[in-house]
Order: C-alpha cells, then structure tokens, then sequence
C-alpha cells in the first residue's frame, strides 16, 4: 500500500528541490523538471479537486472549496493507496507518494482539518528556511520589492491564489504569516512531521534525503540517494529551465527564472541592516526555535 506524504513548506523554502530530489531515486538519468506536476502533486492543484468532485472548482468560492477539500484529499489517497487512478509520472520513492503543499495547517468549523488529517496523509515533511533568504527570493518570485516580502511574511491574513478578479490557476493557501505557518504543522497533532532546514539540505543533501525518507519508511541505498543529489545539482536544474522553461515559474511579462540563486546565506548581499532587523523583529521566537541565529538587533 503506498501511503501519502505532505512536503510542506513556506514557499520559497526549497520545496520543489526536495521533490526533485524524490523524483531522481530510482533512475538511470535525471528526471525532467517539467514532469513534476503529476495529478495530485500539488495539494492546492485544481485539477485534483476537478476530478475528485467531478464539478470545476471554478463554480465556487474560496470558501465553499476550503470545505471540500478535506473530502478531495481523503479521496486522493485512497486512490493512491491502491495505485487507482494514478498517472505514470514521476512519483519517486516506492512505498510513498509525495505531495506539495503550501497550505497552512488550518482546522475548518466542523474540526476537520483542511488537508484531511490522518485519513489523507500518514505524515509530512517540514521545509523550512531562514526567513531573510525566503524574503529575498519571494521578492523575486513575485516581482515585487523586498519591503512588500517582509510586510506579506508578517501578515496573518496572507494567501496565495486568492485573487477575485481572475482565476488562479490553483485553488487558495492560507498562508498564516511565515512564523504562524510553520507553529500550524509543528504544534497540530494529527499526524507526525519530520522537519527539514534548507541550510542543512545545502551542506548535506544526501543525508537530509536519506533522513526523510527513513521517516517515510522508504527503502533507499547509499548510491541511489548520491545519484539523485547529483541529478538535482542546482547547475543542472538551471540548465534545464534554461533550455525548455520550468511550468512551475511564476508568470510574468518580464522573464523571472524559478531557480535563482542556489544558495543558503545569498540574503546577507540582498538585505539592508534595516530589512534584516524587522524581519528578525517580526519572527524572533520562531527563528530561534529553528535554529536561525537572530543579528545583535534582538536582544
């Protein structure tokens, strides 16, 4: 039986590395980047509740599909519990299947969580990365200035894919703020969570993949693992995106590559003093939770 596992992240933190990173075990050459968006890969994909509820999503509110999803997530992996239904696209490590999602731990009027709870996902995997690099590439990726990064990362009320004046090409995510988003997934009880840091995925790949799937309880050798972290070197990645674009970059007149930078610290040559200093301000109890040193402006 292969049982679902959340990847869960802040966006920006290095999820869509990390499913590279599932989707090169096993092979002989490295997975196209471009297969990744396999039905039912992404939580917050319409086409996952399209086909579950057999109605599109685009009939209704936000709200009105908030209370759907938990239905279309057990449903989801029911299916991928017996293989029904399932694409042949990349899907990685045997004995699991992986899913995205940016989504907020959230728990609807009726108790029920919005992801499923334990009937939709045996666990998760916590992305997480220190919030200065996540302001420098947010800004970035939605062509917007660092300050306006800053101001969304604190701000509670923050969603992706919730505009009303046009249809997304994914269903809402709350994002809760970045501390909120990732206090939801550590403090919530339903299901267990093996938490991940960007910065260790950059000085240990191999040993944060070898550690996430022994949580996953997939078998994995030493050699499968180096040959997926050689797949997904950020080099490669680049290259890839450079000669037949990336489905998953985000839209924009002006050319913005999805991979970027590829580095763990590169916010040290992006971020004033000033900038550093409020978001550390802003995010202090969670950063020191996680390990992220805060600068001498927090006492």
């Amino acid at each position: 039986m292969k049982r679902t596992f959340w990847l869960a992240s802040y966006p920006k933190s290095g999820n869509t590395w990390f499913r590279i990173l599932i989707a090169n075990l096993g092979r002989t050459d490295p997975v196209d980047i471009n297969a990744l968006s396999a039905r039912g890969s992404i939580a917050s994909g319409r086409q996952l509740f399209d086909s579950t509820m057999l109605f599109p999503s685009g009939l209704l509110t936000y709200d009105e599909c908030d209370r759907m999803r938990p239905t279309v997530h057990r449903a989801a992996a029911a299916a991928i519990a017996t293989e029904a239904g399932r694409d042949a696209e990349v899907d990685g490590a045997g004995g699991a299947h992986f899913a995205k999602t940016h989504d907020g731990w959230t728990v609807g009027d009726d108790g029920i969580p919005l992801l499923g709870g334990a009937a939709a996902a045996a666990g998760a995997i916590l992305i997480v990365r220190d919030p200065r690099a996540v302001a420098a590439s947010l800004a970035h990726h939605e062509g917007g200035t660092i300050d306006e990064a800053i101001g969304f990362m604190a701000d509670a009320d923050s969603v992706f894919s919730g505009r009303d004046d046009r249809l997304p090409r994914q269903l809402r995510q709350r994002l809760l703020g970045w501390s909120q988003f990732q206090r939801s997934w550590l403090d919530q009880r339903d299901i267990p969570v093996h938490c991940v840091r960007y910065e260790d995925m950059h000085t240990d790949p191999a040993g944060c993949l070898a550690a996430a799937l022994d949580f996953a309880g997939v078998a994995h050798d030493r050699d499968d693992v180096a040959r997926a972290v050689g797949f997904a070197r950020f080099d490669a990645l680049t290259a890839q995106e450079r000669d037949k674009g990336f489905r998953e970059a985000p839209p924009s007149r002006v050319e913005r590559r999805f991979f970027r930078r590829g580095r763990a610290d590169g916010w040290r040559d992006e971020l004033t003093l000033a900038q550093q200093q409020q978001i550390e301000s802003d995010h202090q109890a969670m950063m020191r939770q996680l390990g992220y040193a805060a600068g001498a402006s927090i006492a």
